[in-house]
């Protein structure tokens, strides 16, 4: 067979293995040093265990994270079904207000503030929304629009519906407002 019937690869091999180096005919460059080839393997070692540490410690600090957010909104299903007795109370509140009767106003007011402060310890923040105040479509839920009083009352809040309320930093019921156009 002639070196033009050779593919080129062939040849390249052929070259290699003639070629004598030293008297030898052996290739010296896929011989290496044991001591280069721990080294290596030493090296790819310390890389593996670095990127094993450093994703353990990302592991670490994501679930310390998802931890505490469950926490803060652990109680989040429960409170939000006390929402509605708290409206309750509210309503009750202004009820009793307009009988007149004192001593029962005192009373149900008392266990209304104890449900709230509980509430309140618990993490719970009524979102302050008053009359007047610029609608904000990220914090307050339109309920309906109707034509402002007033010119300088185009845009704002009209009247508050429904109190709104935050569990820790997550708003867990936006306030219902009316806005003026």
């Amino acid at each position: 067979m002639s070196k033009k019937d050779k593919t080129s690869k062939e040849v390249h091999d052929e070259e290699e293995v003639l070629t004598p180096e030293n008297g030898s005919t052996e290739d010296s460059e896929n011989e290496k040093d044991p001591l280069e080839v721990l080294k290596e393997e030493n090296q790819i070692e310390k890389d593996r265990y670095l990127r094993l540490f450093a994703e353990f410690e990302n592991y670490k600090k994501r679930t310390g994270r998802e931890r505490i957010e469950l926490f803060k909104t652990a109680g989040q299903e429960v409170i939000t079904a006390l929402l509605p007795v708290m409206d309750d109370f509210d309503r009750a509140l202004n009820e009793i207000d307009k009988s007149g009767d004192d001593d029962l106003y005192k009373g149900v007011e008392l266990i209304s503030n104890k449900l709230r402060e509980t509430l309140r310890s618990k993490g719970l923040v009524p979102i302050g929304t008053q009359q007047g105040d610029t609608f904000n479509a990220d914090v307050h839920e339109a309920v309906t629009q109707i034509p402002a009083p007033s010119e300088d009352l185009k845009g704002k809040i009209i009247d508050v519906v429904e109190k709104g309320y935050t569990l820790g930093d997550k708003i867990i019921r936006f306030p219902k407002v009316v806005i003026g156009q």
